[in-house]
């Protein structure tokens, strides 16, 4: 398992360098199609899939959606094709006409679906969705190619340096209910960590230390939530995982379940802080 999740890592970060070095449509199409995959976690996850009618369906049943489930690939992309436009004024329109879209097909083919579904599609095209998108748009702010990092600085090193401090000194629970594994000693140890790890970025690209080191305190605290957040879906929903897609990983909301959180924040400090 050891070998699998580390080969697995390895080419995520391979990946990750080629796309977000490479930036514009490549970065687009790829944070788009992780959005889908992620929806579409969620969307097994809360049980969307069950309700009403398979209308798409491929290889055999093994890719399928019901009307319910496209309203919501729709609104993701119907909002993703509002970022190149490159106003916040397309994108809540397109926010607010995937609602729309969603409560349509709710009421035209009633009573197929319940509204926690309803509710549930809406929730993973905001959760995944939009906020994954943030990757994108960091790295098309003004030094966005330096700033983009931090979102993984912040998530993926705060997490490693959490389970690191957590082996080692780890002894006070932070949330005993929902993940017992996780300490208070390993959050510090996340969030100083990633502070660690944002200035030496910062002295690595010549950047802002101080704001960058802030930025990844911030963002680290922020990604641990996001984590919990994650898990706690799980709990309530009696899985293990989100998916199968990365070996030794899951699926794209195991892996990305801190990154998602840390996305937006990372793109309005980048913005306040650092401009």
């Amino acid at each position: 398992m050891f070998v699998t999740r580390l080969i697995s890592g390895i080419i995520l970060v391979a990946l990750a360098l080629l796309t977000i070095i490479t930036g514009n449509w490549v970065l687009y199409f790829t944070v788009l199609v992780l959005s889908l995959i992620g929806a579409f976690e969620i969307y097994r996850a809360c049980h969307v899939r069950e309700g009403g009618k398979q209308v798409f369906s491929l290889f055999s049943g093994k890719v399928s959606a019901n009307k319910l489930e496209l309203a919501g690939y729709a609104g993701i992309v119907l909002f993703y094709v509002a970022l190149r436009l490159n106003d916040p004024f397309y994108e809540l329109m397109a926010i607010v006409a995937a609602m729309m879209i969603l409560l349509c097909v709710y009421v035209f083919t009633y009573p197929d679906y319940h509204a926690e579904q309803v509710m549930a599609s809406f929730f993973a095209l905001v959760y995944v969705g939009v906020m994954l998108s943030f990757i994108y748009q960091t790295r098309m702010l003004p030094g966005g190619k330096y700033h983009v990092w931090l979102i993984f600085l912040c998530s993926w090193g705060c997490d490693t340096c959490a389970y690191c401090v957590g082996m080692l000194f780890g002894k006070h629970k932070m949330a005993p209910v929902l993940s017992p594994k996780k300490s208070v000693e390993g959050a510090v140890g996340g969030v100083i960590g990633a502070v660690v790890l944002g200035i030496i970025y910062a002295v690595v690209t010549k950047g802002p230390a101080l704001q960058y080191g802030t930025i990844c305190g911030i963002g680290a605290l922020i990604s641990m939530v996001g984590d919990l957040a994650a898990s706690a879906i799980k709990r309530n929903m009696e899985i293990k995982d989100y998916g199968t897609l990365i070996p030794g990983h899951g699926g794209v909301m195991d892996r990305f379940d801190s990154v998602i959180f840390t996305a937006p924040v990372i793109f309005f400090l980048s913005s306040i802080l650092i401009g």
